[in-house]
């Protein structure tokens, strides 16, 4: 090797967990061998060869080799018992393909290395300094920290799923030290997934901060009495040993005996019928034809080589240096101090995207290869393939979107991609036709049919995927089933991509990943006067659409569940996501009673104040006119009266939103703050007083919400039929709706709310000390705020001057304008602009919060909760002022409102064990905002509230040491309104 040369070194073992978690679990069909680490590492390495060979790329190799991990037991293990002790073993259908993936690397005509006793990263080292010392140049294809200790002029680290270079600037940016200092920095830090002690408390910036202020590690050590905060110092003066000998563990070796030069690693171009052969034989049949077609290679010419899984390949030393946690290693999570490139970069490369797409394809849709299950034997013997799998994707049919009504029709199931069949349960014959006759033939009876699936469905050896699990929950829990394990894909995607485009459902989902349009219902049954039930679908039909549901349901987890990992987002999914769904079943199924006298009392009022207002409008316009029209309105508001900040809409009219109205009416125009009036109390009646009644339950007598987990972007939940969060509670007659929701007799509601919980989150996350201090001392949060912003003594404050602080604590988490605040709190917009300026001059932590947060949406296109819940804003770096003013100001708030209902969830996941286990039969009816309402006998009221309290409080726990207080207020009574 000689000046001018370039040598690649791939970090084969990295590759490997990274091909195994890129794509969901794969086997050949000839004999169910697991390929899914291989198939992946050839695409990978097969794109890396040929984007190599493209001298539009810039970088041309000359050599090239993968170096692999021997075995876990290295000289790190003389030196440290405890080094990488705590790795599990790998998943056991990893381990036949390590020796797979080493045959794949010979079949590319590549060096394959390993020398025991050492890791790979120090043969990389190795080779690094023989590169060096012959002038030549090398790449390391990695992304690994650990190999970041050897970038310098002439080496540099490429990580193709990126498609990025790391140079020395880049290490810097991320870590903030050069590589040169990487090991001190890592030797401070530690490594949990390698067992490297470090030192406790230590993260990536501190380090950084001390290495810059001290030089290096000795310095730092010899000088530690130096450092002023006392708990870091006292920790790196005990912990000491630990930091020198974790340097010890870090510093990679670079005088590896090694017996393969240099000059052996020349790049050669792949033999075309070895390589094809290979590919044949493992059946990768897409790589299989891009590979001959690159080569000019016919593949029916050659024939599959004898590939075989010998026991020595799978015993190639105790784990081949790999354990479970790797993977975490090589997929890095964001954490506060050094957020991953990984998630910086999300799916923009097309590698990755197009790995899981192949994946997922690879056997096509055939709608009309699925099974229609008429009898009990054949329901037995596709329930024994799924317990033998321990996979099953499933769907029901019903009659009605309300699971608390829906009677079951059908249900379908897939245990591999493309192995789907439907159980028609309630099929009436007539092909559509209303006055068709009887129940269709052939059907197994419901009873019996959900008695034999009853096992499987309760089997906690077999995991049930099912796309928006939650209707299925209720509608089996009403016949006598729990479903449980589970995913839900629906879910899986939200805490992916909560925020992007293209919704969370099944059919948007499968146009994404699988390039599929699924069935669409209309199709099959109807629409509007047209649609007929689908128990009135011809049985063939019902089958291609229903046993399709479970076949891309399966699908999509295989494309999405690998994601998670991916992504750094499984505990986010299994401690906020996955667990809240039976939660929300059982509280859905319980329903709340409302008093039908109340409502019609109400419903009475509210027209009267309607019809009153009306009256007044028309003497305003002159005119009888249709309140109701938004054209009318438009053209006497902006038309005749010519009043201010008029604009048109895309269909030449007025505008009349409701924002619009309230500005004015804000500036004293009389005529539009009665048509606000107007809107909110026939609203108020159309939506609740006369419509509650409708929602009660013919069996239960109570009213069931239905809960949605993935409807907003911030984590929040909704609710719709009824919609009980957003009744308003700032109005009379919206605190008067909520008299009508009632406790049953002998019992009392339970309300229990978090008392300003986004705020204590902001003075958490922006640290800001008076308002932590405020918080912890339990004082009135709005008076400290303004005794602080205008020198007024909390002792006597005026009224006016703690509303208009509570005004500004508030809409400052909503990022609010000069404007919106004089509008709040009627006053010049000077005035206004002055108190926000003043706000944050007495709150400088809070101006830091809001600026970078901003800058951190900005780079990464996201924001993330406490608990590492990601809220995307992909157009926050839009070129629209606006666009981009709105999405800055929204993701200022998502991560405090997220954050929030992040806690709620948590405490909701937590409730009803912690009631169980008090033996008390409160039960959770209700979840609005930030506000929790329970039933229970009234004689344990008294025993409740503690309970409920002591779970809100400490929902954080153990996750997020919280440094302000939560507080929870709760009440008991008859109502709704008089508990909150």
């Amino acid at each position: 090797m000689k000046k001018g040369d370039h040598l690649f070194l791939v970090d084969g073992s990295g590759y490997i967990f990274r091909a195994y978690h890129a794509l969901p679990p794969l086997t050949r069909k000839s004999d169910g061998l697991p390929t899914s680490a291989v198939l992946g590492f050839c695409n990978m390495v097969w794109k890396l060869t040929q984007d190599a060979r493209n001298t539009d790329v810039g970088i041309v190799p000359t050599h090239f080799a993968v170096i692999f991990d021997y075995s876990s037991k290295t000289f790190r293990s003389d030196l440290y018992p405890e080094y990488k002790a705590n790795r599990s073993a790998p998943p056991e259908d990893l381990i036949p393909q390590f020796g797979l993936i080493r045959q794949a690397t010979r079949a590319f005509n590549l060096p394959c290395l390993e020398t025991e006793g050492y890791e790979a990263d120090d043969l990389i080292a190795t080779y690094c300094r023989l590169a060096c010392e012959a002038g030549a140049d090398t790449t390391i294809i990695s992304s690994d920290k650990d190999l970041m200790q050897l970038v310098g002029p002439t080496v540099a680290m490429y990580d193709p799923m990126k498609d990025r270079q790391i140079g020395v600037p880049e290490v810097i940016e991320k870590w903030g030290v050069p590589p040169e200092k990487m090991i001190d920095l890592q030797a401070l830090t530690g490594d949990s997934v390698d067992n490297v002690p470090g030192v406790p408390g230590i993260g990536p910036k501190t380090a950084a901060q001390l290495l810059e202020q001290f030089g290096d590690l000795d310095a730092l050590l010899a000088r530690a009495g130096e450092i002023k905060q006392d708990k870091r110092r006292e920790s790196i003066i005990a912990n000491a040993d630990k930091a020198r000998i974790s340097r010890e563990l870090v510093t990679l070796k670079n005088d590896v005996p090694v017996s393969e030069g240099l000059d052996q690693f020349v790049l050669q171009a792949p033999d075309g019928p070895r390589l094809i052969g290979f590919l044949k034989t493992m059946e990768f049949t897409s790589l299989t034809r891009r590979v001959a077609e690159a080569t000019g290679t016919d593949p029916g010419d050659v024939a599959a080589t004898a590939v075989t899984i010998e026991r020595a390949d799978t015993a190639h030393g105790p784990d081949m240096g790999f354990g479970a946690p790797a993977a975490a290693e090589n997929i890095p999570a964001p954490s506060d101090e050094a957020p991953a490139e990984a998630a910086k970069q999300g799916d923009t490369p097309s590698l990755l995207s197009a790995l899981r797409l192949e994946a997922a394809t690879a056997r096509k849709i055939d709608t009309g290869a699925y099974v229609s299950i008429r009898d009990a034997a054949t329901l037995r013997a596709w329930i024994a393939e799924a317990m033998e799998t321990g996979i099953v994707a499933f769907d029901i049919e019903a009659s009605s979107p309300d699971p608390m009504q829906a009677e079951l029709i059908g249900l379908s199931m897939a245990t591999a991609p493309g192995r789907a069949a439907y159980v028609p349960l309630a099929h009436k014959s007539g092909n559509g036709d209303l006055l068709g006759g009887g129940v269709v033939e052939n059907q197994i009876p419901i009873r019996e049919a959900l008695g034999i699936l009853k096992p499987l469905l309760e089997d906690k050896s077999v995991l049930k995927i099912v796309q928006e699990l939650k209707y299925d929950l209720v509608v089996m829990s009403r016949h006598g089933i729990d479903v449980a394990p589970f995913d839900d894909t629906m879910l899986i995607s939200y805490v992916l991509d909560a925020g992007t485009s293209g919704g969370h459902g099944m059919a948007a989902l499968s146009e994404k990943w699988l390039g599929h349009s699924p069935i669409a219902l209309k199709d099959l049954a109807g629409s509007g006067r047209s649609f007929v039930g689908f128990d009135q679908v011809d049985i063939d039909k019902a089958t291609a659409y229903a046993a399709e549901h479970a076949d891309v349901t399966l699908r999509l987890w295989r494309v999405l569940k690998p994601r998670l990992a991916a992504k750094g987002l499984v505990s986010v999914y299994e401690r906020l996501e996955r667990p809240l769904v039976p939660v929300l079943a059982r509280m859905e199924q319980r329903g709340i009673s409302v008093d039908r006298q109340i409502l019609s009392r109400l419903s009475g009022e509210l027209a009267q104040g309607a019809a009153r207002l009306e009256d007044e409008i028309y003497q305003l316009v002159g005119e009888r006119i249709n309140i109701g029209s938004p054209k009318q309105l438009g053209d006497i508001l902006f038309g005749r009266m010519g009043l201010p900040g008029g604009s048109k809409t895309k269909t030449g009219q007025w505008s009349t939103s409701a924002q619009l109205l309230e500005d004015l009416a804000a500036e004293g125009h009389e005529l539009p703050r009665k048509i606000v009036d107007w809107r909110q109390l026939t609203k108020l009646k159309s939506t609740y007083t006369d419509a509650l009644p409708g929602f009660v339950h013919p069996d239960t007598k109570r009213v069931h919400t239905s809960y949605a987990l993935a409807a907003t972007t911030t984590g929040r939940l909704s609710s719709s039929d009824p919609n009980l969060q957003n009744i308003p509670v700032r109005t009379v007659e919206g605190r008067k709706i909520r008299t009508a929701f009632i406790a049953d007799k002998g019992n009392k509601l339970v309300s229990a709310d978090y008392s300003q919980i986004e705020l204590r989150v902001l003075a958490h996350v922006a640290e800001i000390p008076q308002l932590k201090q405020a918080f912890a001392d339990g004082a009135d949060i709005h008076a400290i705020t303004a005794s602080e912003m205008f020198n007024v003594p909390v002792e006597g404050m005026p009224a006016e001057i703690r509303r208009r602080a509570k005004a500004i604590n508030f809409g400052i988490i909503y990022g609010i304008s000069a404007f919106g605040l004089a509008n709040q709190l009627s006053i010049p917009r000077e005035e206004a602009g002055a108190y926000i300026k003043k706000y944050f001059e007495r709150f400088p932590g809070i101006r830091d919060y809001i600026d970078a947060t901003k800058a951190y949406a900005r780079e990464y296109g996201y924001v993330e909760t406490i608990f590492g819940r990601r809220i995307h804003y992909p157009e926050i770096r839009s070129s629209n002022p606006s666009v981009r003013a709105f999405n800055e100001r929204a993701s200022i708030n998502a991560r405090l409102q997220g954050t929030a209902a992040d806690i709620i969830r948590r405490a909701m996941i937590r409730m009803d064990d912690a009631l169980e286990k008090a033996k008390l039969s409160a039960r959770m009816l209700l979840q609005v905002h930030d506000e929790l309402v329970f039933e229970t006998v009234e004689a344990e009221v008294e025993a409740t509230i503690p309970v409920v309290r002591h779970v809100m409080e400490n929902a954080a726990m153990p996750a997020v040491s919280m440094s302000v207080p939560l507080h929870v207020d709760a009440r008991a009574a008859d109502n709704w309104e008089e508990a909150h």
